[in-house]
């Protein structure tokens, strides 16, 4: 049946079997196509492969509805002036067969998740600075703007505060949680910024960059894409990046200390927030936290 299984407590349930019959029923054209879940899907949409050509995206939530609209304005704007392709939406689907959600088919993206095996990853990192820098240079005239949700990327440490430290309570035993308290707070100090907003991708993880024949080969899910911090997209250097790799994305971006710190901390607080959640539901997605919490307290340090 190719059952996903569910990260969410509100979450809709999805299959393979639900994809045909929507499919089937408003897409008649692609019926018949064989259909199965990608591995890793995301937190916020399921990705299933339609054939070899196309992929069908459902979200897991109501909250996480809305993307492939979103997709089908901005991404014919943005694929231009952008040096790596960037999903390509080809139809909104509507609610039905059960499932109470819009959702997208979208033309297939090859490539594998980045992975340091993969590719040079100095190259990548410089790779993946110019793209960032090529989405900053994009026009933001009338551009979506961040909800206002302590989730979303590229807005000020503060609205967070609550929930960093009601994890920090769950994680005493797994975590020195005063000196993480005490970075935190450091964080807050500074984050001042006051800048001109420009176009961030804001969730730039190994899972949205693509690798093929040894080189970065596509960005995807522009779920949180929109004008706001341009530090947010610093967040790969940790995410993605590590030693050399890491060192050659913040020269390649040319950041100022503050920027740097803001995305710092926004690695930090994504990650102290996610472990409780995570843990039980995709224990995978915390794996080696102890030791990427560590590396950011280093660079405190520094």
């Amino acid at each position: 049946m190719d059952r996903v299984a569910k990260l969410h407590d509100d979450e809709v349930e999805t299959d393979a079997c639900l994809v045909e019959r929507l499919v089937a029923e408003q897409f008649p054209q692609w019926a018949g196509l064989p259909v199965r879940v990608v591995p890793g899907s995301g937190t916020d949409n399921v990705t299933f492969r339609l054939g070899d050509e196309l992929a069908v995206r459902l979200p897991r939530t109501e909250r996480t509805q809305g993307q492939v609209e979103k997709d089908l304005t901005w991404m014919p704007r943005l694929a231009p002036h952008l040096p790596l392709p960037i999903p390509e939406p080809l139809e909104k689907g509507e609610p039905g067969a059960g499932y109470p959600f819009t959702w997208g088919v979208y033309r297939w993206l090859e490539g594998e998740p980045y992975s340091a095996g993969l590719i040079d990853t100095v190259d990548a990192a410089r790779q993946l600075a110019e793209f960032v820098r090529s989405l900053q240079e994009v026009d933001t005239t009338g551009a979506p703007v961040p909800p206002d949700d302590p989730f979303s990327r590229g807005t000020p440490l503060a609205p967070r505060d609550g929930l960093f430290r009601e994890a920090l309570e769950q994680l005493q035993d797994d975590f020195d949680t005063p000196r993480l308290l005490a970075a935190w707070e450091a964080s807050l100090e500074s984050d001042t910024w006051d800048g001109r907003p420009s176009w961030i991708h804001g969730d730039l993880m190994p899972g949205n960059i693509l690798v093929a024949n040894g080189k970065l080969s596509a960005v995807i899910d522009f779920g949180t894409a929109w004008a706001a911090d341009p530090a947010a997209d610093l967040l790969a250097a940790w995410y993605t990046f590590d030693g050399p790799a890491r060192a050659a994305f913040r020269e390649a971006m040319g950041v100022d200390r503050d920027s740097w710190a803001r995305a710092r901390a926004w690695a930090l607080s994504l990650t102290i927030i996610a472990v409780p959640y995570y843990r039980d539901r995709r224990p995978g997605a915390v794996r080696g936290a102890q030791s990427f919490v560590a590396e950011i307290l280093a660079d405190f340090d520094t």
